[in-house]
């Protein structure tokens, strides 16, 4: 039997929770959130879309052609959304050229190891990746004005849609898959939602350099 996307997050629903909803957000929210803690959050975030970016072009190269639109979409706004942190980062004057945190750096090698992974699973990856910052934005509600921007960039209905269009690249791609490969995708799906929960534990933990 094929699974789908929908049918990993129904199956593992706690995971997935954990993965999105977190004390972090909720205060983003409530606006009692540390500014160490967001600018941490922040700066980490920024290097881990470095990697990401060469991660999503690595899973552009094992793609068929007909799905090439989409994940070349998603390589444009990256480019923008660099640039984008670049701004942030220098409203709130910190500096990028700083250290991977262990979370984030664990998050990075994890992607590298995905490279290696057949193109369901990579597929399916990027899509779980893409959903947990779409829905850990959206699931809070209306931020305050500092941190509007913010939930804006990865809830905003283009972004919401670009991840439906992920889902079903997944979904095609799995469709075909052999039963071992479903099992690593299954495995893989859990291990994203663990690296989210930690990488938001990180911001808590807030050991900006």
């Amino acid at each position: 039997m094929t699974i789908t996307c929908s049918q990993l997050l129904e199956k593992h629903s706690q995971a997935w929770l954990a993965a999105t909803v977190h004390p972090f957000l909720e205060q983003c929210k409530s606006g009692t959130i540390q500014q160490k803690q967001f600018n941490t959050w922040l700066v980490q975030d920024y290097l881990f879309v470095v990697e990401f970016t060469r991660f999503v072009a690595r899973v552009l190269t094992n793609a068929p052609t007909h799905h090439f639109d989409v994940i070349l979409g998603g390589l444009g706004a990256l480019k923008d959304e660099l640039n984008w942190f670049k701004v942030k980062a220098r409203e709130r004057q910190l500096t990028l050229e700083t250290n991977l945190q262990d979370a984030c750096s664990q998050y990075c090698k994890y992607l590298e190891i995905l490279a290696d992974m057949p193109y369901a699973v990579q597929i399916t990856a990027l899509w779980a990746i893409e959903l947990a910052y779409n829905q850990g934005w959206q699931l809070p509600g209306d931020m305050p004005e500092t941190y509007a921007e913010f939930a804006d960039r990865w809830g905003n209905q283009n972004f919401t849609e670009y991840v439906k269009l992920l889902e079903q690249l997944a979904d095609e791609a799995m469709s075909s898959a052999s039963q071992t490969v479903q099992t690593q995708t299954e495995s893989v799906f859990l291990e994203i939602t663990r690296k989210e929960r930690d990488f938001w534990e990180m911001a808590m933990i807030a050991k900006l350099e």
